[in-house]
């Protein structure tokens, strides 16, 4: 492949990432995590990335389990809710994070519905986000399979 198409593919990726920053997907923080990927690691956005899902998708199985339960002790979703808001402000993950405000508010506030509807907008906010990273990690495997073929 020609060096325009690893232009053309380096540009496609600048502006999908671009385009989650816009709609407020993603906060400066992702920035920060590109910015620590370099020739000697070309795979790190692709393993922080795959860690963080791996991590919120556990979470948030296990949120969606404790919140099934009869008697909740709405209380214990702290630690879970502090784990994936963690994760999601650490990815640059900002509207995950905010959904994550709303589930503690929810919690704090001893609200078994309240916290229902914030667990469902975490999941669709989270299902969104694993789409585009999917995208996102397609692009960036590319890019290294056209820079290693132009080495």
């Amino acid at each position: 492949m020609s060096p325009m198409a690893l232009a053309a593919l380096q540009t496609q990726l600048k502006n999908f990432v671009q385009s989650m920053f816009d709609k407020g997907v993603l906060d400066s923080q992702f920035g920060q995590i590109q910015a620590l990927q370099d020739s000697s690691n070309p795979n790190f956005v692709d393993e922080v990335i795959t860690l963080f899902c791996s991590d919120a998708e556990r979470i948030i199985t296990e949120l969606n389990r404790y919140l099934g339960y009869q008697n909740v002790d709405l209380s214990k979703l702290d630690s879970y809710v502090h784990q994936l808001k963690g994760s999601s402000s650490s990815i640059g993950a900002h509207r995950l994070k905010l959904a994550c405000v709303n589930l503690r508010q929810a919690s704090d506030d001893r609200n078994k519905e309240g916290c229902a509807r914030a667990l469902n907008l975490i999941t669709s906010e989270y299902c969104l986000l694993r789409s585009k990273f999917q995208t996102l990690i397609q692009l960036e495997r590319s890019i290294i399979a056209l820079e290693t073929n132009q080495q």
